[in-house]
């Protein structure tokens, strides 16, 4: 049997743990709070199995946890938190969960829309400080969104929108049989676009995939959604575009470093909506992702 530890829990997240993980299960240990780097081979020492959620795993900690077998990683951005090639050669299995919360994290991407299109944050913020500034926005029926990446969470996302009354078309790297809604080539969604949501899983194919010269060929004023992951944008030249005002607004709830950066350039920036990388946070969601984990550390 593996022996399991949960590194990195929270109290939020143990609530609904213990609703799922039951005696029948296997026994895993948890630990509540967040976890240094150096403390890691330690806290780790006499388990073979790590559920992590938001914890850095770099080459130089796996080398150090020479009992590591397996660390299951809650959700499917692993290559945001572990060093992969790293784990393999050492021989750590990492397993991921994918399609746990596509309707909650594509509801969230649209929250981010809507925010975004009204100045719902910034307004919030100017309101709450004693101001008023009623700020113009735009209506969303009748413009184009453009969904990069049709997995499930962008085909859920392509329901959400068409539902707001948004012309809907998508990008997917990949071809596809059956897409619900038109496919168009990279150059054209951007060119299209009033608003691009970006649903691509990060691998070294996709980092930075939305770079400079993809975003200056996006309709000006764009608004971008991040749900995904950082790094399959080019924050620099984004961070650009947004003070020369060729992207109207970034709403994203991902960052390159989590949680962010006192120095990090987002938080310099007005026409931004960021969120703490809560989209997949529902407990509907996280019932099904925290079974999900338990049978994959059980399956070792």
């Amino acid at each position: 049997m593996p022996r399991t530890l949960f590194i990195d829990s929270t109290p939020d997240i143990d609530r609904v743990w213990r609703m799922v993980h039951s005696r029948d299960d296997i026994p895993i240990a948890v630990n509540i709070g967040a976890v240094a780097e150096g403390d890691i081979p330690g806290i780790l020492d006499g388990y073979d199995t790590a559920i992590v959620d938001a914890t850095y795993f770099n080459a130089a900690t796996l080398g150090l946890c020479s009992g590591l077998k397996h660390i299951v990683f809650l959700g499917t951005g692993a290559a945001s938190f572990i060093d992969l090639a790293a784990a393999e050669r050492l021989g750590v299995k990492v397993s991921t969960i994918g399609g746990y919360g596509d309707t909650t994290v594509a509801e969230h991407a649209m929250g981010l829309v809507f925010a975004a299109a009204r100045h719902i944050a910034t307004m919030h913020v100017i309101v709450r400080t004693g101001g008023w500034r009623p700020m113009q926005g735009i209506e969303l029926r009748g413009k184009t969104l453009g969904i990069v990446g049709l997995g499930g969470i962008g085909r859920e996302m392509a329901r959400i929108a068409g539902g707001v009354g948004l012309k809907v078309i998508a990008f997917n790297r990949s071809a596809l049989s059956g897409p619900p809604v038109p496919m168009v080539a990279i150059d054209e969604l951007l060119a299209r676009s009033d608003v691009i949501s970006l649903h691509l899983a990060l691998n070294e194919a996709t980092r930075g995939f939305l770079g400079r010269a993809k975003l200056e060929k996006a309709k000006p004023g764009v608004i971008v959604v991040n749900t995904a992951r950082a790094d399959v944008v080019d924050e620099t030249a984004m961070i650009d575009l947004l003070r020369a005002g060729h992207i109207g607004h970034y709403a994203t709830d991902v960052f390159a470093k989590e949680p962010t950066a006192p120095d990090e350039p987002l938080l310099t920036l007005d026409n931004v909506t960021l969120t703490a990388h809560a989209g997949y946070n529902t407990p509907e969601a996280a019932m099904t992702m925290y079974r999900r984990a338990i049978d994959l550390a059980a399956a070792g």
